[in-house]
């Protein structure tokens, strides 16, 4: 939930007929709509290198090439064209060349290709592949981090007794590696070389210094997520490999990112406490060398995500209520300025030129799609490179609309109104509720693709769809995002409930056809709303959870229940019954349909095995389906058309009273 918005929804459309009704997109062409992203500008501003995804039916993946947009003409053209995905485009500090990786042949690899195209120099050759890399200020080398291979004890081992696990003993180390760069593409790929080994850590995120001596990285003491809190900043000296801990604060610190001078690492840090899931991260300084740091957005009421340090401030992004924006802090004075604009605008993944004058972007207004954009840091314009909207063009699309209403206990609560495109104020209307995850994810107004409910498909339906931006979620400031703690389910329900009642009291909504469905903490709060509530018709539980200490003893993430609950079930087992929708199931009537990966190691399986169980008990229809082979999230194209056909059936039947399809077979 880090990054800012991908705008995902995948292909290209087929084009309508002159002169053709427009059409609603269906499942497949939503599934097929190409996506850009992870915009790169060249150091000298003239060309920006970006991520193209689009969805290979054939494969059944979604798979990705890096296109290059020329900035003063707009042109565009595309740089790989290789088997399975290319990504991750860097600029070599000079701009001559684009560093990359690619699966093309087999694991991630890292390459090196000339702008204007031709054969891509290989590398790297790993057992494990590339996780991340980042090219070195003078160009000579690169940095990456890679997975430990398996080891000779641990082959030895498979050998002698096959496979089996020691739960929070059998680690896979991450380590950092750097290889020269060849002058010449024809010439030969030098070996890698070790930068950190060993047993006591893991590396995460790093940073080159502005000199290319030194490199500062954020490490755990395992890969274990529940170990996240352990996360500190260090430095490693290339000359003899000395690694010096910077930073090392109670909680979790990450990202660090050089001063220009090389003096002084900023990074994002919990600042010392012990609640951080659902608390403000900030931004702090501290001497490279180590000492104290000193925290400098304080006052900035959100989770900044750091991004770079130039000579004018430290510029960051981040999430302000269905928007995100770009900020530039002055570390002496602690002032904050908001780049960018206008306000209702979502942008992301920025990356400058080596001046800092100018910004490569995605972003999206109301209503639209993400685009690649380019602005001048100063004068704030942004102008598009890319035109994914035509893909679009004929179609006939819902309306979004930011609206407002208060919950239960006065809180305010905004949410993403979805109108068809032939709405009749005039009319009542099914009410289809679609809750994000998170808890601390949001729905905005932009055209970000739906992967798992067909949300146009059931606009066109005649339904109107709410998506709430719950007690919780990101981009409403620390207090908001606080409100479910130790209330989960329960707050999370008034809010929704709340707003259906709002919708209700305005005339808009059919009372009688209301339905809600969710993924992950959106799963939960239908799993909550199937417990709880008769007011619904049909509910949705996608990767949800229905019983909290289930939950705790299975996941792969157990400091999230801690925080949010602040106990063990075997401290308060009362808050863990209190927020479980399982406690209520004596109330269900709602027919529930449950989707769950098999693999799923953060709300595991058995969450609904048991709300499935419980339900067939009580004899309240119910209908589960397990994706083979995928965990939390379902990420195939083919398995993403059977979730949302499954939740097209599931509502066109209960909401509806249609009985259709194969896909539920």
């Amino acid at each position: 939930m880090k990054t800012i918005i991908s705008f995902v929804m995948a292909l290209v459309l087929s084009p309508l007929s002159l002169g053709a009704a427009a059409e609603t997109p269906t499942i497949d062409q939503s599934l097929s709509l190409k996506s850009v992203s992870n915009p790169r500008i060249s150091p000298d501003g003239r060309y920006v290198a970006y991520q193209v995804s689009e969805t290979n039916w054939e494969e059944n993946a979604f798979e990705t090439e890096i296109w290059i947009a020329v900035v003063s003409t707009g042109d565009r053209y595309q740089l790989t064209n290789g088997k399975k995905s290319s990504n991750s485009p860097a600029w070599s500090p000079d701009g001559s060349r684009l560093a990359f990786v690619s699966d093309r042949d087999g694991k991630r690899q890292l390459y090196v290709i000339s702008p204007r195209g031709g054969e891509a120099l290989q590398l790297t050759k790993l057992e494990t592949g590339i996780a991340s890399f980042a090219w070195s200020p003078d160009g000579r080398r690169i940095a990456f981090t890679a997975a430990e291979p398996e080891s000779k004890a641990k082959k030895d081992r498979k050998e002698k007794y096959g496979e089996f696990e020691i739960v929070k003993d059998d680690y896979t180390m991450t380590h950092l590696w750097s290889i020269d760069v060849p002058d010449d593409a024809k010439d030969k790929a030098p070996e890698p070389q070790r930068l950190t080994e060993g047993v006591t850590f893991t590396v995460g995120g790093f940073s080159w210094s502005p000199d290319s001596q030194r490199i500062a990285f954020s490490a755990t003491r395992d890969p274990d997520l529940g170990s996240g809190d352990t996360s500190d900043i260090y430095v490693i000296a290339l000359s003899n490999k000395a690694i010096n801990k910077a930073a090392d604060t109670k909680g979790p610190d990450n990202n660090p990112v050089w001063s220009p001078d090389g003096k002084q690492i900023a990074y994002e840090t919990s600042n010392g406490r012990e609640f951080f899931f659902y608390t403000n991260s900030s931004i702090a300084i501290v001497p490279s060398s180590g000492g104290a740091p000193a925290v400098v957005s304080d006052q900035f009421d959100e989770s900044p995500r750091l991004i770079a340090w130039s000579p004018d401030g430290i510029y960051f992004g981040a999430q302000q209520k269905t928007c995100a924006h770009l900020f530039r802090l002055d570390p002496s004075t602690k002032a904050i300025t908001r780049v960018t604009g206008p306000d209702a605008y979502l942008y992301g993944q920025f990356s400058f030129t080596r001046d800092f004058q100018q910004t490569a972007f995605v972003g999206a207004g109301p209503n639209s799609y993400g685009e690649v954009l380019v602005s001048s840091v100063a004068a704030f314009q942004p102008k598009k490179l890319t035109a994914m909207a035509d893909q679009l063009k004929g179609y006939k699309l819902a309306a979004r609309e930011v609206i407002q209403w208060k919950s239960t206990d006065g809180t305010v609560i905004e949410g993403i109104l979805i109108k068809p495109a032939d709405y009749d104020a005039s009319r009542k209307y099914p009410l289809l509720v679609v809750i994000h995850g998170g808890p601390t994810g949001v729905d905005t107004p932009a055209l970000n693709g739906d992967r798992y409910y067909p949300i146009e498909m059931f606009a066109a339906k005649g339904a109107l769809i709410l998506k709430p931006n719950y007690r919780g979620s990101a981009g409403y400031g620390e207090k908001f995002r606080a409100l479910n703690v130790r209330n989960l389910g329960v707050g999370d329900y008034w809010d929704v409930i709340s707003g259906v009642d709002y919708l209700i009291d305005r005339g808009l909504v059919d009372k009688e056809r209301v339905g809600s469905m969710g993924w992950s903490q959106g799963g939960y709060i239908s799993a909550f709303i199937t417990a709880s509530s008769d007011r619904f018709k049909a509910v949705s539980v996608g990767a949800g959870i229905s019983d909290w200490m289930t939950y705790y003893v299975n996941t792969d993430i157990h400091p999230f229940t801690r925080q949010y609950l602040k106990a063990t079930p075997w401290d308060d087992p009362e808050i863990y019954r209190k927020t479980s929708p399982i406690s209520y199931v004596k109330n269900a009537r709602t027919p529930t349909l449950i989707q769950h990966g098999e693999l799923d190691k953060r709300v595991p399986i058995p969450n609904a095995y048991e709300l499935q169980q419980a339900l067939e008990d009580r004899g309240v229809p119910v209908k589960m389906v397990v994706y083979k082979g995928f965990g939390h999230g379902i990420d195939k194209p083919k398995q993403q058309r059977a979730v949302m056909e499954h939740n097209y059936e599931w509502f066109s039947r209960w909401i509806w009273g249609e009985i259709q399809g194969q896909a539920g077979k």
